[in-house]
């Protein structure tokens, strides 16, 4: 599911797109009708200065008079009326444009948004493996930048292809009504300005699509810069950076004016037509007016209406070009609704208690289908022990831990809980059992009580009291002004390493799962700060099965059991002292590596 593979082969499949688009415009369809109908009029209004041209010219201007309805106007009568007349037209398209705007971008808006929040909706519940493969710019591209460029344009472009219609229908009558051989030239230069327009659809989607995936390395570039900036500075890399950023940018600009470059001619194209077209008219025009089949009157409405006939059809094909690059936004953001999470969560079992035993059985994964990580683990952990996982960095640890509350499902061999198999586990019960604590535990904008929530929504004052004072954290809070309602930033910043971790055992002692799972909770701090998350994470492993990864084997001697994981492999188990002793064993390898004397044993 790699975002900057999708090939958007759906773009100009309307009736597909629309028929996905219309759940959202369903709701809102009166509007929409309301939006359209008052689009109509908008349009009509633009011939009407052009229509009163012929009366106006040849009743005011050269004294005739012609009858309406059995109605003799005069000079004297059209010169009053026509004046006002245009000023009350005037009035009236304005209100009606406000009313339309602002029908267009509510109706626009409240799409957009309802796109935004189902798509993240589909966001939050996708797999890990998801985000393993996509950045973080692309992510936030394609998740918010798509579903505006495609809900909130669609409407305003559909009024606005309305309006331009409606007033290229409304001249094109005025040209039909002053002379219907000069509205056949008028008709021919419409049709050819259009067919440029078919020549684009290709290079739209292909440009639309390179640039979302550069402009999603543009904001992960942001990011990295925002979250990196220690490394950046310390390393001396901003130059890097900047070229990176620059050079990425450069890419942006050379895609659009690519797609400038083979779009931006059709506008002369049309205006070199149009003016053929007037020239043509011209001359026709002329021979008619000679000839007496024509008078000046009908000339100049009709040239007038074919010289305001430009602007709507030049608006036609620009919103047919920005239809194009809507409906490849849409098909983006339908084939965002068409991913699912490769976790699938079909099981029915709900755990209610702790589980007597959990057994992994020659469990065999990969992460691409192709490499695998782990081969036939095999081992298990009864109700209220401690296992622990040891080995050499990349040996798998954390893939098994990742493996247990299903991050992750195992490719082959099975997780069982007295028996069941985890996938035949209701994923949210399934999760609600096991409780984390990682290496760099991510904190969320907000307060410190908002993250020790998390844990349980429904936790009580003294739930979290209890929490912090088990957590070693409530000395900490207690000399904050605001205690345990500061604002902490984003992810922690205002924190010390040893505070953030001490929040994300809070959190997790106060979800107070039955399972809980240890991935080097330690091993980023110094030695005091150590010590003291050392004794939270006693408090939050008692009366609970426990999974620890530990590189300091200091931390594990007391464990019930101990897993050595070797290159995917499980090499050695027992307890410390079983397996201390076993000459030439991998644990005892590590150990002595960490441990070259008795003397720095005394030391810990």
């Amino acid at each position: 599911m790699k975002l900057d593979k999708i090939s958007t082969k759906t773009a100009f499949d309307y009736g597909y797109l629309l028929k996905r688009i219309f759940p959202y415009i369903k709701p809102l369809l009166f509007r929409i009708f309301l939006t359209f109908f008052l689009a109509v009029p908008l349009g009509l209004l633009d011939g009407a200065t052009a229509f009163v041209l012929k009366p106006y010219i040849d009743v005011v201007v050269n004294g005739n008079t012609i009858t309406v309805f059995d109605l003799t106007l005069t000079r004297d009568i059209l010169a009053k009326i026509i004046p006002p007349g245009i000023v009350v037209f005037a009035g009236v398209q304005g209100v009606l444009r406000y009313l339309n705007t602002y029908l267009s971008d509510w109706i626009s808006l409240t799409i957009a948004n309802s796109v935004k929040m189902d798509l993240f909706k589909k966001l939050v519940f996708l797999d890990s493996k998801f985000y393993d493969e996509n950045s973080s710019g692309l992510v936030i591209s394609r998740f918010l930048s798509d579903p505006d460029s495609a809900s909130r344009s669609i409407i305003n472009s559909i009024k606005t292809l309305i309006t331009s219609l409606t007033s290229a229908l409304g001249l094109i009558f005025v040209l039909l009504y002053n002379s219907w051989e000069l509205a056949l030239v008028g008709v021919i230069v419409l049709v050819c300005a259009f067919l440029p327009m078919t020549f684009l659809r290709k290079k739209i989607k292909e440009v639309s699509n390179l640039s979302t995936v550069v402009g999603g390395n543009i904001t992960t570039s942001f990011n990295e810069t925002y979250h990196g900036n220690k490394i950046i500075s310390g390393y001396n890399l901003q130059n890097d950076i900047y070229e990176k950023v620059k050079r990425l940018i450069r890419e942006t600009f050379s895609l659009q004016m690519s797609l400038t470059k083979r779009t931006g001619w059709l506008s002369p194209i049309m205006y070199i037509i149009a003016s053929i077209g007037i020239a043509f008219v011209m001359l026709v025009g002329n021979n008619l007016i000679m000839s007496g089949r024509l008078t000046t009157g009908s000339f100049a409405s009709f040239i007038t209406s074919l010289l305001l006939l430009y602007k709507p059809v030049k608006s036609i094909g620009q919103d047919l070009t920005n239809m194009q690059s809507i409906f490849v936004a849409l098909s983006r953001v339908f084939e965002l609704f068409d991913f699912n999470s490769r976790i699938e969560n079909k099981g029915e079992k709900i755990i209610k208690s702790a589980p007597d035993k959990i057994e992994f059985k020659n469990v065999c994964f990969s992460y691409d289908g192709e490499k695998e990580i782990l081969h036939n683990i095999s081992f298990d952990v009864k109700k209220g022990q401690t296992i622990a996982l040891v080995g050499n960095s990349g040996g798998g640890k954390s893939t098994i831990v990742n493996l247990l509350p299903r991050f992750y499902d195992v490719n082959k061999g099975a997780i069982l809980f007295d028996g069941v198999n985890i996938k035949d586990i209701e994923l949210n019960s399934l999760r609600n059992s096991i409780s984390e604590v990682f290496q760099d535990n991510f904190l969320f904008t907000g307060t410190i009580k908002d993250n020790i929530l998390m844990g349980n929504k429904n936790a009580s004052d003294e739930d979290i009291k209890k929490a912090l004072k088990m957590a070693h954290l409530d000395e900490f809070t207690d000399e904050l002004e605001h205690g345990a309602d500061t604002f902490i930033g984003e992810n922690g910043a205002s924190l010390s390493g040893g505070q953030k971790q001490r929040v994300a055992i809070a959190r997790a002692m106060i979800k107070d799962a039955p399972i809980t799972v240890l991935d080097e909770a330690t091993s980023a701090l110094d030695n005091k700060s150590e010590k003291i998350v050392q004794k939270a994470l006693d408090n939050l492993m008692k009366d609970r099965t426990v999974f620890v990864i530990a590189h300091r084997l200091s931390t594990i001697f007391n464990a019930d059991k101990i897993v050595v994981i070797d290159e995917g492999r499980v090499v050695e188990i027992g307890t410390h002292e079983e397996l201390i002793n076993i000459p030439e064993g991998k644990y005892r390898n590590l150990y002595n590596m960490q441990f070259k004397n008795q003397e720095d044993l005394q030391k810990i």
